[in-house]
Formats: structure tokens, C-alpha cells, sequence
């Protein structure tokens, strides 16, 4: 029952997907077809989750400023004695750079208290700041994990479009592989039918005395070729469909296979710009700077470029100060006087500063080793969008030199069969003809089938994702 719900489900996902063409027979447009690509394939999906852990880092980072509440308390009863009863509330606010407003409140007790510890009976108050003035002043972890945060969200960004592009350019590939299978299939049923009409013509002739047996003969070995050629051909047809259904998907993460009956777009070259956005482009128009992949790259760059400042800001000593009003009535300001307080300092440094010298030579060298990354992968795409600029050109003057090879064949083929109905050709030279037709015109698809697939790659190249799906 439940494979019975699938083949349902899958009938019409085929249906919404595709136009009807003849009867039994239905187009699975390239435009559809990557649209469902986009959106119910895992890996697309997948490519969603790298902004929710872009999204999640930025929380996590944000989190080191959140207000904090402390309580503290501690008591010691030994023999009916109350040794200590300790009671500490302190309430922290981090800001952006070293500085942090506190407030608190102590109340202590007990016969044994340490008389540091002694405060009013109700209790004392206390209102202040505390700072980094040398090291983590200008920058310090928790800024740098902020910042960090906010890049890796827009890299996230970024790598999002790659993995989205990535994926669509596979399952372009696969579907242009899928119609070069269906023409090939095409150009065998069309080329056996006249096979077979040519053989019982010969036959018929041969039976009648006009020919020899050998004719017949030889026009049977044009069929059994015309057949096997056919079933070959349909082997692959068969493995392109089934390495396209590996890119179909329904929402509920049903993988769908491809049912007979459904076939390619064959006039995809009227539209496959539109469909890749990639009409219009040129090489003026190529903003390499806004490429996702080097975004991406910048992207940590700059997060390595915080690292090393907080590395060089290892190197100042650490200069920590705090100072707070003490009163027991928290409640009037002119409580507060500076005759009141609780403050102290603390200063440190190493004297040789090794560790803290040798993570910043790291965090340098990382920078740099980033930079050359950067630069590589800059010209490299920039070679890659120039050649495949210049190959599509050339495919413009291959597909045009083919279509007229193409065309000349034929009439070729149409003459020697003419002298064939006359009686002044063989069943040889006409095979020989048609063979060179058959060459010729799978010499197109072939060349049709690379052509769309250097039009994806230029889509991969770009390293776009789709908007108009």
C-alpha cells in the first residue's frame, strides 16, 4: 500500500513538472527540473543549515555580554556555634571594550567572621567599575569572538551560494547527459525504421529476381547493426535517467524515480541562458570582487586579521583596575561619597613574552598564508570565466560547421537513395551514406552536449544560485 501512495505521489510530481506533448508522453522542462532541485533536494536543504549555524554563532558571541547575577552564600554551624554566615549578591554588565559596571551587596555574620569581612548589621552596598587598561582594552577575546561571529554569519552567507550552486550545476550536467542519451535513442529508431523499410524493399526485390541474394543479405546486417546500435543506445539512456532521478526529490524527502514516458526538453538551447541566468553576461560586466567564493575567503581573512590583533594585544601587560562606592543606603545618591570605596589594582606581564610572541608569528603567518590563498584563487577564476568565454565562442562556429556537415550528409544520403529506387546504386553505398549521417549527426549531440555543459560551467564558475526557480 505504501509503494502504491509513492508511485502516486510520484505521478504527480512528473505531472505538475511537465507539459504535455503528445499522448503518453510529457516534457521535464530544465527550468522545473532544477526548481525541484533547489528545493526539496538534501543537499540544498543542507546548504539552509550553514545560515542557522551562522545565525548561531552570532548568538553564542553576543551571549559574552549578557547581564549576569551572582549569589554567593556560605554558613558554618559547629556545635550550636554559628562560626560564619556569609551572604554575597553581585550584579555584572560587560560593555564592548574592558570595562564592566557592577553592583552588589554583602551581608556577614557569625562569631568567627573574618573581620575583613565585617560589614553593617544591614548589610552593605556597593556600586563601581572595573576595567582593563592595558591588555583587552581596544580588543580582547570577547569583542574579537563578536566580531568573528558577525564575519563567519556573512561568510555563511556566502558559502551557502556555493554549496546551492554547486549542486544545480551537478544536476545540470546530469540532465544534459539525459538529453544527449535521448537524441542518440532517437537517431537509432529513426535510422533502423528506414533500415528495415530499405530490407524488405531488397527482400521483396531479391524474391522477384531483380536482386541478388547477397543484397538481401547485406540489408539484414544493416538492420541487426541498426538494432544493436539502438540498444546500446537505450542502455544509456537508462543509466542518464536513472543518475538524473538522483537529483529528484519529493518534499517529504521521498527520493522520486524517473517513469517512462517522460523526456527532455530538445529545444533547451532557446532558453538555457534564461534558465542559468547567465544571458547577457559578458566579461565587462564580471565583477570579480563579488564573486561568493572569494566573499567567502575575505571573509576569514578578516577574521584572521582579528586574531592577530588580539595576538599583538597579548603583548601589553595586563593592567586591571576596579573601583566601587561602598553605602548602606543604596537608595540616596548623596549616600555615595568618595571617602567610601573598595578599589585595588593588578598589574602582570612575562618577562620574555615567548608564548605571546609565538602566537602572533602564527596568527601572521595564517594571515599570510590566507593572502596567497586569496590571490590564487582570484586568478584562477578569472582565467577559467576568460577561457570558458573563449570556448563558448568557438562552440558558436562548431555547432554552425556541424549543422552544415550535417545537412550536406543528408543530401548526400537523399541522392544515393534516389540512384538506389533507379537501380543505379548498392545497398553498400547507400549504408555507406547513411553511416556517415548517423557519424555525423551523433557528432552533433555530442557537440551540443558539450556546449550546454560549458554553459553550466560558466554558471559554476560565477558561483551564483538561482533566483527566478
Amino acid at each position: 500500500m505504501m509503494n502504491y501512495y509513492v508511485r502516486v505521489l510520484i505521478f504527480a510530481l512528473i505531472s505538475s513538472l511537465c507539459s504535455a506533448q503528445e499522448q503518453d508522453v510529457t516534457v521535464l522542462s530544465f527550468s522545473e527540473y532544477l526548481g525541484y532541485v533547489k528545493k526539496y533536494h538534501p543537499i540544498a536543504k543542507q546548504a539552509q543549515l550553514t545560515l542557522q549555524l551562522g545565525q548561531a554563532n552570532l548568538m553564542k558571541a553576543r551571549g559574552s555580554f549578557d547581564p549576569k547575577i551572582e549569589v554567593d552564600s556560605e554558613r558554618k554551624v559547629f556545635k550550636n556555634i554559628e562560626y560564619y554566615d556569609q551572604l554575597s549578591t553581585t550584579f555584572k554588565i560587560p560593555t564592548w571594550y574592558g570595562i564592566e559596571l557592577k553592583t552588589s551587596f554583602e551581608k556577614n555574620d557569625g562569631v568567627f567572621l573574618n573581620p575583613q569581612n565585617s560589614v553593617p548589621d544591614e548589610g552593605l552596598y556597593s556600586a563601581g567599575i572595573s576595567a582593563s587598561l592595558g591588555q583587552g582594552l581596544f580588543i580582547n577575546k570577547r569583542m574579537a569572538d563578536l566580531k568573528k561571529a558577525k564575519l563567519f554569519r556573512e561568510q555563511t552567507k556566502a558559502d551557502r551560494e556555493i554549496l546551492i550552486n554547486q549542486i544545480l550545476y551537478n544536476a545540470s550536467i546530469a540532465y544534459f547527459d539525459w538529453l544527449q542519451t535521448y537524441n542518440e535513442v532517437k537517431i537509432y529508431e529513426q535510422f533502423l525504421e528506414n533500415a528495415d523499410i530499405r530490407f524488405q524493399g531488397v527482400k521483396r526485390s531479391t524474391e522477384a529476381g531483380d536482386k541478388a541474394a547477397i543484397d538481401s543479405i547485406e540489408a539484414r546486417i544493416i538492420v541487426k547493426n541498426r538494432v544493436l546500435g539502438l540498444e546500446q543506445s537505450k542502455v544509456k539512456l537508462m543509466k542518464s535517467s536513472l543518475e538524473l532521478s538522483t537529483f529528484l526529490w519529493l518534499n517529504d524527502d521521498i527520493p522520486v524515480e524517473l517513469q517512462e514516458g517522460v523526456i527532455p526538453d530538445i529545444d533547451i538551447e532557446n532558453n538555457i541562458d534564461n534558465v542559468l541566468e547567465i544571458s547577457g553576461v559578458s566579461l565587462s560586466d564580471f565583477i570579480l570582487d563579488n564573486h561568493p567564493k572569494l566573499q567567502s575567503l575575505n571573509f576569514k581573512y578578516q577574521s584572521l586579521e582579528i586574531d592577530k590583533r588580539l595576538k599583538a594585544n597579548k603583548l601589553l601587560p595586563k593592567v586591571d583596575v576596579h573601583y566601587n562606592f561602598l553605602t548602606t543606603s543604596p537608595d540616596l545618591v548623596s549616600s555615595f561619597n568618595s571617602n567610601q570605596y573598595k578599589g585595588g589594582f593588578n598589574i602582570s606581564i612575562p618577562l620574555f613574552l615567548r608564548k605571546e610572541r609565538g602566537d602572533l608569528k602564527l596568527a601572521k603567518t595564517k594571515l599570510q598564508d590566507a593572502r596567497f590563498d586569496i590571490d590564487n584563487v582570484k586568478i584562477t577564476i578569472q582565467t577559467k570565466v576568460l577561457a570558458l568565454f573563449r570556448e563558448l565562442e568557438s562552440f558558436e562556429v562548431q555547432n554552425q560547421l556541424i549543422e552544415d556537415i550535417v545537412s550536406d550528409y543528408d543530401a548526400m544520403l537523399s541522392a544515393e537513395e534516389r540512384k538506389f529506387s533507379f537501380g543505379e546504386s548498392s545497398v553498400f553505398l547507400v549504408n555507406s551514406r547513411e553511416k556517415s549521417l548517423i557519424d555525423s549527426q551523433l557528432k552533433a549531440i555530442s557537440l551540443q552536449n558539450k556546449y550546454l555543459k560549458t554553459k553550466a560551467k560558466l554558471f559554476n564558475s560565477l558561483s551564483r544560485d538561482l533566483q527566478n526557480l
